[in-house]
């Protein structure tokens, strides 16, 4: 079955170039999000991942149709690779049914992955220098006032650890660690 995804990033944008694309391709099923591509949380591509069955092809007119990056994109295709879903782009011409296909998502993983690593690099860099002219100290630590009363509660079993975070505004990983830091201050 071919099951088609359409997404336009306004309510002011039209979907008909994109419906008439896959009427012509033959798509059975067609799944269209109104929203940005820069939202997570696409309800109809939501729907249309748990819809999709082994064997199905999942179509779309462009991948910035469908996904927010090329990141997001090897993600989506791995989802479907692993339900046995092919996956057909029209305008850049990927088609996971095909060697040159698979090769070419293969291709942009391959740089997704050198971009990723050299964004790190240069953070890491960039640190660096701004540490070493001493503009860099990292994030400030953030101490809520009332922390020592509430741990002082929590250590004398007033209330769970969980309900202190909870009044504290604060992770697990965050409140430990200050609790941590607060033994070795005390």
């Amino acid at each position: 079955m071919k099951i088609g995804y359409i997404r336009i990033s306004t309510l002011d944008q039209n979907t008909a170039r994109q419906e008439v694309l896959m009427e012509a391709l033959g798509v059975d099923e067609v799944y269209i999000d109104r929203m940005s591509g820069k939202s997570a949380d696409r309800p109809e591509m939501r729907r249309m991942l748990e819809y999709v069955r082994r064997g199905d092809t999942v179509v779309v007119e462009s991948i910035s149709r469908f996904a927010r990056n090329t990141r997001d994109l090897l993600e989506l295709v791995e989802r479907l690779t692993e339900k046995g879903v092919e996956f057909v782009s029209q305008k850049e011409a990927i088609d996971t049914t095909t060697p040159t296909g698979k090769f070419m998502l293969t291709v942009f993983g391959a740089v997704a992955e050198l971009e990723r690593e050299y964004i790190l690099q240069r953070q890491r860099e960039g640190i660096a220098i701004a540490r070493a002219q001493g503009k860099y100290t990292g994030r400030k630590p953030i101490s809520p006032p009332n922390f020592d009363a509430v741990v002082a509660r929590w250590r004398k079993g007033d209330f769970t650890a969980v309900e202190a975070m909870k009044r504290l505004n604060m992770t697990s990983s965050t409140f430990y660690r200050h609790v941590r830091s607060q033994g070795a201050n005390h």
